[in-house]
């Protein structure tokens, strides 16, 4: 018997992969630009920058929001490459410490936390990712966290209600993606610290 399709995480491949062609052809358009010498000053790099910084989300997006089989696989270079794109220049730091080759369906849920980590963290804090055995740690140090009690307790509550906006839709899915994994999520709260095992 075959599980229900994740229709939210289908809907999110789809998007990311049609969004990653038209990003890379205007990344590759400022590219040629500048090696014909015709295109110079602030405004090609922001472009440049912007585009770099998009394709980033994307990729990020892709893994997060994603359809994830359970026999696909990710390298811990390629999730460090993403992590480095998206974080490039921004108040949150996540360091990586995976295994070299992980199962892309744990990292799918590892990336929904780091989002609801960088919630919790407006100011900027640090994300430590480490997974021993089977099991995931996932710490977010910060001078001043901001964590909502009803917007945290979806994470472990299903039945919590709770209004949930566009920016705060990573909290549901990782409810699903636990349930779906078949894994307990433990959530520890401290006064400068977040500390999410599953």
């Amino acid at each position: 018997m075959h599980d229900k399709p994740d229709l939210a995480a289908l809907i999110g491949s789809r998007i990311c992969h049609d969004l990653i062609s038209p990003i890379g052809a205007i990344g590759n358009g400022v590219e040629l630009l500048l090696l014909e010498g015709t295109a110079q000053g602030p405004e090609v790099a922001l472009i440049s920058e912007s585009v770099a910084h998009a394709n980033a989300r994307v990729r990020f997006f892709r893994v997060a929001f994603g359809a994830a089989t359970g026999d696909q696989r990710i390298g811990r270079r390629e999730v460090a490459d993403i992590l480095a794109g998206v974080t490039r220049g921004g108040r949150v730091e996540v360091d990586w410490q995976g295994p070299p080759d992980m199962a892309r369906r744990e990292v799918k849920l590892a990336f929904l936390l780091v989002l609801c980590l960088e919630t919790a963290m407006p100011q900027g804090g640090r994300i430590t990712v480490t997974r021993n055995d089977s099991r995931w740690l996932l710490l977010g140090e910060a001078t001043r966290l901001k964590v909502d009690p009803d917007l945290w307790e979806v994470l472990s509550n299903p039945s919590a209600l709770t209004e949930i906006g566009p920016a705060q839709v990573h909290f549901l899915l990782v409810q699903e993606e636990t349930t779906r994994q078949h894994r307990r999520l433990t959530v520890e709260v401290a006064e400068k610290s977040v500390r999410l095992t599953f």
